[in-house]
């Protein structure tokens, strides 16, 4: 069977629904999801089910985290964090390097994350959009080469648009909606794109399109 590899954005943001969240944030570019963004979760949840996924890979950033647990819970399957797929680390909207939760926080809360795993691919602040895009493609191409069933990456606008060039090449428009999918099958010749941005999962698909 050929391998397919399904890449997914994060539900809506709760500083997204509320913008003042921001200012007395104790992890500002940390944010969890919105109420609606839990069920997005679910919804996505729900639309994966009966597909073929052998893992899921999440960034740590903890709506990734959250998005991904609620698939992971559906899925009965573990979760790895991988920092190769996190938010895109820009000074022009970070004005420092973001905290996040800690992994001992986060496993408290989430406890579908794998401990074994460790990430194979760790950014660093600050990222150009060119550093961007090279460790996006990177992180893609490793998990394929030592994973060769089907995966799932849930991870942010540029990572979900970043994973999906480095595998398929060329610069392809993808529509990285929140909680979007991109579904890539392999074939003979190279990767397929079969989905491109959908949301048609979604009960109430009000989707920005931005790069976080």
């Amino acid at each position: 069977m050929a391998q397919t590899i399904w890449i997914a954005r994060h539900g809506n943001r709760l500083d997204f629904v509320n913008p003042e969240w921001f200012n007395t944030a104790k992890h500002r570019y940390d944010p969890p999801l919105s109420a609606d963004g839990l069920v997005q979760a679910q919804e996505l949840g729900q639309r994966l089910k009966s597909e073929k996924i052998a893992h899921i890979f999440a960034s740590p950033f903890l709506r990734t985290v959250q998005t991904a647990h609620a698939v992971a819970e559906i899925l009965d399957l573990p979760l790895k964090l991988e920092a190769g797929l996190c938010e895109w680390l820009s000074p022009e909207w970070m004005s420092e390097p973001p905290i996040t939760a800690s992994l001992e926080e986060l496993v408290a809360r989430y406890p579908r994350i794998d401990l074994s795993y460790t990430s194979r691919l760790i950014p660093q602040y600050p990222e150009s959009r060119a550093t961007l895009n090279q460790r996006t493609a990177d992180i893609a191409q490793k998990l394929v080469a030592e994973y060769s069933e089907d995966l799932l990456f849930i991870g942010h606008g540029a990572s979900v648009s970043g994973t999906t060039t480095g595998l398929v090449g060329g610069q392809p428009q993808v529509n990285a909606a929140l909680c979007c999918l991109v579904q890539i099958t392999a074939t003979e010749k190279g990767w397929d794109m079969l989905l491109n941005g959908d949301t048609s999962h979604l009960s109430e698909s009000e989707s920005f399109i931005r790069f976080n």
